[in-house]
């Protein structure tokens, strides 16, 4: 005799095998946000085209229900230089369709942006952090994130670094609050752990699939909700508490809050560490 759960997961992988044929890419905003030139501004520093898409939840709340300009930062452009222009397109094809900003930080983007890079090569290194210095300091922006040392991918540990370094090298009147994201690895102590509507994760997904050469080979963006689900299941206590109960959420995405004081990342004690849906995300974003 069969048991419920069987038809459960079989209805999940129907779902997921449907969704394979559906269109990628060249969809209009659903929610156009304008935010006037003086809001306050979330800077994204994504390591790859894609990631300002799969961490984006925090800034695409940010932007839709707080009015705060969201300006995404391409690090590179991926490593592969016959695919990095057309990469280059479908970010910005993602980034509209968000209502998030762009700017790239040279032809190409950046290449050797890795720990051993930043060993092996100190005068590349030094200007590229110069760019990225510069960026911080035109923009000035309130909220900066950027992946954790932890993620286990050499160009997000290499776009942690080249952040902070940056971060350190415009002095001590420079302060803003840090967001440290996680992809390919979790952070060992979240401290923040942010739901999603089911209307902003099919927004996500969508943004995902504008970038079309990497989705056609690999459609990880229909693991996009899973991975938010799983994300309930572990902020619960990593960010909860051990033993406490998971919130009712279907879709969050965990983060860490930081504070960079003008020398170093301090860390941050949230008074509501778990904000829902309905959360005034200003509590916390000023």
């Amino acid at each position: 005799m069969s048991h419920p759960y069987r038809t459960y997961v079989q209805d999940l992988a129907r779902v997921q095998d449907t969704a394979r044929a559906l269109p990628l890419g060249a969809f209009t905003s659903p929610v156009p946000v304008h935010p006037g030139t003086d809001a306050p501004l979330v800077m994204v520093f994504s390591p790859h085209p894609d990631d300002e898409s799969i961490v984006g939840a925090l800034p695409l709340r940010l932007l839709r229900e707080a009015g705060q300009r969201v300006l995404v930062v391409a690090v590179t452009q991926g490593s592969n230089a016959a695919r990095q222009a057309a990469r280059l397109e479908e970010m910005r094809g993602a980034c509209a369709f968000l209502g998030f900003d762009l700017v790239t930080t040279q032809e190409h983007g950046l290449a050797g942006i890795n720990p051993k890079g930043r060993q092996d090569a100190p005068e590349a290194w030094a200007k590229a952090v110069a760019i990225i210095a510069n960026l911080l300091s035109t923009h000035r922006p309130k909220t900066v994130c950027f992946p954790h040392l932890g993620d286990a991918n050499s160009t997000h540990q290499g776009t942690h670094l080249l952040v902070v370094d940056a971060l350190r090298s415009l002095g001590p009147d420079f302060k803003c609050r840090v967001v440290e994201t996680e992809f390919w690895a979790p952070m060992e102590k979240p401290n923040l752990m942010i739901e999603s509507t089911v209307e902003d994760v099919a927004d996500l997904v969508a943004a995902i699939t504008f970038h079309k050469g990497e989705v056609a080979r690999n459609p990880y963006h229909l693991h996009l909700p899973a991975w938010m689900g799983d994300n309930v299941r572990r902020g619960g206590e990593l960010v909860g508490g051990q033993g406490g109960a998971a919130p009712d959420f279907h879709f969050a995405t965990l983060y860490g809050l930081r504070i960079w004081n003008g020398a170093e990342l301090l860390p941050a004690e949230p008074e509501t560490r778990i904000l829902s849906a309905e959360a005034d995300l200003t509590s916390l974003f000023a």
